[in-house]
């Protein structure tokens, strides 16, 4: 079921699609019920096979990228925080959901009550209910790890942050590959260290904190225990 929008009309004080208001009013809620914890959820966005079935899967940056993630997993279900994954499809063949590709990679293993959603968008907003199951949750900052950096978790760190989340940007919990100018052989490539410069630069300050694994855990007290 998506998000009943009908809670932005104007009559009742917000401005239309005022998703800050309403995410603010949600922390409030909770706060005033009893609970000075504002809940963290981990995205663990498009970590599938599609990726592995082209050539430019050895391109790929971040050798430390699984175990990253994986701790990262490690962190929230101790925590007990919301961890969601995403597949995300599209018209390349690899990426629709009739190809064997379209799963996640063998190394993720989502648990009873750890969302599995599917979208067509590259945010994780757009396409999906995931703002409705955010507030639900009553969370208010958003954990952004998975494929490709500069693509679909960029994306979805500017909307989150544009719906009034606080954002946590994991770089190296996330995974690209250089970009060719164009498709001619021999074109001009920006290199993959440059692409992941350029993402970090565009969101610092603006719409997320930078960060590594061990802030993450350690400024929000995930980190499992021993």
């Amino acid at each position: 079921m998506w998000l009943d929008l009908s809670a932005t009309r104007p009559s009742q004080g917000y401005h239309t699609c005022n998703f800050t208001s309403i995410i603010e009013r949600e922390s409030e809620a909770h706060y005033m019920a009893g609970s000075d914890h504002i809940p963290n959820a981990l995205l663990v966005i498009d970590i599938q096979d599609s990726f592995k079935a082209t050539p430019r899967w050895r391109d790929r940056n971040n050798p430390a990228f699984e175990a990253n993630v994986l701790r990262l997993i490690d962190g929230f279900r101790a925590a007990r925080e919301p961890v969601f994954y995403f597949l995300h499809s599209d018209k390349d063949e690899h990426f629709s959901v009739a190809s064997p590709y379209y799963r996640l990679m063998d190394f993720l293993a989502p648990r009873e009550g750890e969302p599995l959603i599917h979208k067509t968008s590259r945010n994780c907003f757009t396409s999906t209910n995931l703002l409705q199951q955010l507030l639900e949750r009553h969370v208010g900052r958003v954990t952004i790890s998975g494929i490709q950096t500069e693509q679909c978790c960029e994306t979805t760190a500017r909307v989150a942050a544009d719906l009034g989340f606080d954002v946590d940007f994991v770089t190296e919990a996330t995974l690209t590959f250089p970009i060719p100018k164009t498709l001619e052989p021999g074109s001009e490539v920006l290199p993959v260290d440059e692409v992941v410069e350029r993402t970090e630069y565009a969101l610092r300050r603006r719409f997320a904190r930078i960060c590594t694994v061990a802030d993450v855990l350690v400024r929000s007290a995930l980190q499992p225990s021993a």
